[in-house]
Order: C-alpha cells, then sequence, then structure tokens
C-alpha cells in the first residue's frame, strides 16, 4: 500500500509480485506441525487502516457485523530500526493505542500488520534478524499480542537477504514468545506464489520456522481466467502445494498452514473485481479445509462510494454497509 495515496497495492503489479496453530518443535525443513486449533474468531481479522480512508470507529464495525478481531495496519520503519504506526506515530499512547483499547474492551482483539507496500520497511533498515526481531519485539510488548502479521511486499518482498533476515527474525520471536502466532502476507500469482514468495516458503522451513499461517493476496493479478473466487482457489492450491513440499506436511497440515487476504470490490488493477460471491466461493473453500485465515483489504473499503468517493474508503461496486466483513466473519476457523 502506499502511504500518499494509501492503498493496500496502488500499482498494480504484473505476476502478482508483491486457526491458532499449536506450536510445532521444528529442526529442518521437514518439521512436522502440531493440527491447528481455533482460537476464537482471530481467524477472521479484517485489515482496517486508521490512518486513511475516512476509517470507521472498530467498536461500531463490531457491532454491526459481529467481527471480534481487525488486523490494524501498517507499522513501518521510522527510518532506522525502530517501529512506529505508518513510520511516524508512536506505538503508545495515542489515537492507534486508543482505538485497541476500545476494540478490546468491546471483547475484541486486534493482530497488528508490519510492512505493507510503501514506505520505509524494517526488514530493510533492521541490519540483523536479531535487530529486527528486537523490532518486532517493541510492537508485540506495546500491545501484549496474541498474534503479529508481517506483510512482505515490494523491495523487502525482492530481496533475498531481507526475505531470510524476515524468516529468521520470525523464529527468534516465537521462540520468545510462546504461543504467539505469526502470519506472512505476500503477493500471489492465479498459480500461487512467484519465485520470491516460493523462495520465502523454502527459507522459513529450512529456518524450522513454525509460521502458523502463509497468506497470499490474491488479487493485482496482472491478468487471470475466470472469476475472482476461483483465480483464488487455484491460488491457494498453488499455495499449499508450497508449503507441503516445503514443509513435508501432509496435505491437511498443509492447508492449516495457509491463508487468504483477498480485497474487496475494485481492486488496483483495471477491470479485476472481487465480489460478494467470490468472498462467498473464498468462505467455501476455508471452511473445506480449515485454512488458517481469512481476511481482506479492508474494512475501510467496505461500503458503496458516493459522489466522489474515493477507492481508499469505499468498494467501488454497488453493495449495502459491511456486506463483506460479513461473510469473513462467518470463518471461524
Amino acid at each position: 500500500m502506499h502511504i500518499a495515496a494509501p492503498r493496500r497495492r496502488a500499482t498494480a503489479v504484473a505476476a502478482g509480485l508483491s486457526c491458532l496453530v499449536l506450536p510445532l518443535v521444528a529442526s529442518g525443513p521437514k518439521a512436522v506441525a502440531s493440527p491447528s486449533v481455533a482460537a476464537g474468531t482471530m481467524a477472521a481479522a479484517p485489515y482496517e487502516y486508521l490512518g486513511w480512508g475516512n476509517p470507521q470507529k472498530p467498536t461500531d464495525v463490531m457491532a454491526a457485523t459481529g467481527v471480534k478481531w481487525f488486523t490494524l495496519a501498517f507499522v513501518l520503519s521510522d527510518g532506522g530500526c525502530n517501529p512506529k504506526w505508518d513510520g511516524s506515530r508512536a506505538l503508545t499512547g495515542g489515537s492507534d493505542q486508543s482505538a485497541i483499547n476500545a476494540i478490546r474492551g468491546a471483547g475484541g482483539d486486534v493482530v497488528i500488520s508490519v510492512g505493507g507496500w510503501s514506505g520505509n520497511k524494517l526488514g530493510e533498515k533492521c541490519s540483523s534478524a536479531s535487530a529486527l526481531a528486537g523490532a518486532y519485539q517493541k510492537v508485540i510488548n506495546a500491545y501484549h499480542l496474541k498474534a503479529l502479521d508481517i506483510d512482505i511486499e515490494n523491495t523487502e518482498f525482492s530481496n533475498a537477504t531481507v526475505r531470510k533476515r524476515v524468516v529468521d527474525a520470525l523464529k527468534i520471536v516465537k521462540t520468545n514468545n510462546p504461543g504467539i502466532v505469526t502470519y506472512v502476507t505476500m503477493g500471489t500469482t492465479p498459480g500461487g506464489p512467484d519465485a520470491n514468495g516460493k523462495d520465502l516458503i523454502k527459507k522459513g522451513a529450512a529456518a524450522g520456522l513454525a509460521n502458523d499461517g502463509w497468506v497470499i493476496m490474491p488479487f493485482d493479478f496482472g491478468g487471470h481466467s475466470g472469476s475472482m473466487g476461483s483465480a483464488t482457489v487455484s491460488a491457494l492450491e498453488g499455495l499449499k502445494a508450497a508449503v507441503k513440499s516445503a514443509y513435508g506436511y501432509g496435505d491437511d497440515t498443509a492447508y492449516r498452514h495457509i491463508g487468504v487476504s483477498s480485497m474487496n470490490g475494485k481492486t488496483d488493477e483495471a477491470g479485476e473485481t472481487v465480489t460478494t460471491g467470490d468472498f462467498q466461493t473464498i468462505l467455501g473453500y476455508a471452511k473445506q479445509h480449515h485454512i488458517a485465515r481469512y481476511s481482506f483489504w479492508s474494512v475501510n473499503r467496505d461500503r458503496q462510494c458516493g459522489s466522489g468517493g474515493s477507492g481508499d474508503s469505499c468498494s467501488g461496486v454497488s453493495q449495502a454497509p459491511y456486506s463483506f466483513t460479513k461473510i469473513v466473519v462467518q470463518y471461524t476457523g
């Protein structure tokens, strides 16, 4: 996503560049995980970005839809190896913390997402895995997190050294925070992760990273056939095959370690639209295979555009308020 012109991935990228699971004891690329365990509604935590798009009050969304968990985006580098909201707002003491306090006060909780398409990335600004793990730990400590999402895109994703640094940092985080859930979210092609995505998963397996969910963003494809729902299923099957191969999982375990983060309505790419019907297709797949995560970008956009409405704050399609959130919230793991 862009900070100046905020969308999840505001430039279409050809070929898709871009659940709670019990901790497993990993000793290499063929480690076997324990079966996943549903964690309330953590598996359905749509993104909300409080820095743009006239964001709705999270507690209003909770009351209207029944959603309990949100993925709040994005934590970035402040120019060095230090995390801040959008790279500029302090982790604690401000409006972001107030929103989290309100969500928790209403019986919900949050996953915090680190990364996104633009801005300074901690994976690049932190010079070592231990330093990067320390930056992630600051975020975890600030909010006593149960779950952390690393949204690895753009230059973080395309750099093999940084991909390994992120994986190694997450392994440190998993060791130091027993029971924490980690997601790694990346772009995809309609057939599954591209070469960078497959390499990232292989690096995770080789490092013995017990990652709970390898998550793809099935949009901005640069071309696809069929509906966006069917293209998403195809991408998820490719992801499952990559995770199964890298970790040596059986089919059921592999499915339980993959996830999806779609985009509602018109995406960043002309002519590409994800409908509520597509979301229902994804929901059916998620329920069938008990995937780790079903999310989307974003709550901010889950409403019809008014006159002069921006794509940052509405879906671009005809819909009732929160039509997409109400589908996602049906997923419980």
